[in-house]
């Protein structure tokens, strides 16, 4: 393991590396992690564990990034953080014996929002020098429609996170800032609540009529559940593997080792 990787000058802009025994044109999972925009850590136990765990011993690499947090930095403050750490991994891939052809982009809550919005504007992607990638896997977005879920009642961490202005809202929406296919994409939604579903559901069919291909994947488990258990001998962790092995034939060959 490769601790504390930094991609920019502030003490945030750091992220982790796990490699496995002797990686060869490794595959990268590249996590973002949750906490409502406001906590949350790139050595979090059950961030990182199981699936390090899982993939770096088939492996893969993973990296595991921190980001500024609210309210030094707002959500697209936040994104062009991960994009620069995103950045910033593909070019040093050679140095961990990794393809920076194949990497895959990997949020959960929060993390799965900010991956979204990378996912939805090659704006920002292509402004901090992120090439193309294999796939995105979302783990319970805490939000893909910003406007619509500022429309109604929420929670007030949205509001600490998106504000009182309307105008700011689509800014920091992946379904609104999504405007062209995407690379393949996973969101995998808890349906023991109401909301992540319906909107994962929502930004599937957008995304599916501009030419994507995109996969909802419902899980009988609660917000924080999706995230542990990920990378644990489970029918789950074979579904987002099905996902991973459509994207690429030798990161298919690994996951059948």
């Amino acid at each position: 393991m490769i601790r504390d990787v930094p991609y920019g000058a502030r003490p945030e802009h750091r992220f982790d590396v796990y490699l496995p025994a002797r990686a060869q044109a490794a595959p990268v999972i590249f996590l973002v992690h949750g906490g409502g925009w406001e906590r949350g850590d790139k050595a979090h136990g059950p961030l990182v564990e199981n699936k390090v765990a899982h993939w770096v011993g088939k492996g893969f690499v993973l990296i595991s990034t921190n980001y500024r947090m609210l309210p030094e930095a707002q959500p697209d403050e936040q994104a062009r953080d991960v994009a620069r750490a995103f950045a910033a991994a593909q070019q040093r891939a050679a140095q961990w014996g990794a393809d920076p052809r194949r990497y895959i982009l990997m949020g959960h809550s929060a993390g799965a929002h900010l991956a979204a919005l990378l996912a939805s504007s090659p704006t920002l992607t292509a402004r901090h020098g992120v090439s193309p990638w294999l796939g995105t896997v979302l783990l319970d977005s805490a939000v893909l429609d910003v406007v619509q879920l500022m429309e109604q009642r929420h929670l007030g961490l949205f509001d600490d996170a998106f504000g009182a202005d309307p105008l700011y809202w689509p800014t920091v929406s992946p379904y609104h800032l999504l405007q062209q296919a995407t690379a393949p994409l996973l969101a995998v939604c808890s349906s023991q609540r109401a909301a992540p579903c319906p909107d994962a559901q929502r930004f599937a069919a957008k995304a599916v009529a501009l030419g994507s291909r995109v996969e909802v994947q419902p899980e009988d488990l609660g917000h924080g559940e999706i995230n542990r258990q990920l990378g644990l001998a489970s029918p789950y962790t074979a579904r987002v593997d099905s996902f991973l092995r459509s994207l690429d034939a030798w990161v298919a060959h690994l996951l059948s080792r």
